[in-house]
């Protein structure tokens, strides 16, 4: 986890990652944030993450972005 919350906190320094719960849904993170976040995630956890992975719930907590990537790891 401390992993994933430095790459966000490289995106987003301002955002509390540990405590915000409704990322998306609060419109904390808009959609440049989201395409920085999969950009990064993708070249630094060697996933790829679809279009079809790209729902609010996968993104709304550092723990849905976590478990995303932790499920794309596995396939």
């Amino acid at each position: 986890m401390e992993e994933l919350l430095g790459i966000l906190k490289e995106i987003r320094p301002d955002v509390d990652f540990e405590k915000e719960t409704k990322l998306i849904d609060d419109s904390i993170l808009d959609s440049f944030d989201i395409i920085s976040i999969v950009g990064e995630l993708n070249e630094h956890y060697d996933i790829e993450i679809d279009v079809e992975d790209l729902e609010p719930d996968n993104f709304n907590t550092a723990e849905a972005i976590l478990t995303l990537v932790k499920k794309l790891q596995e396939d």
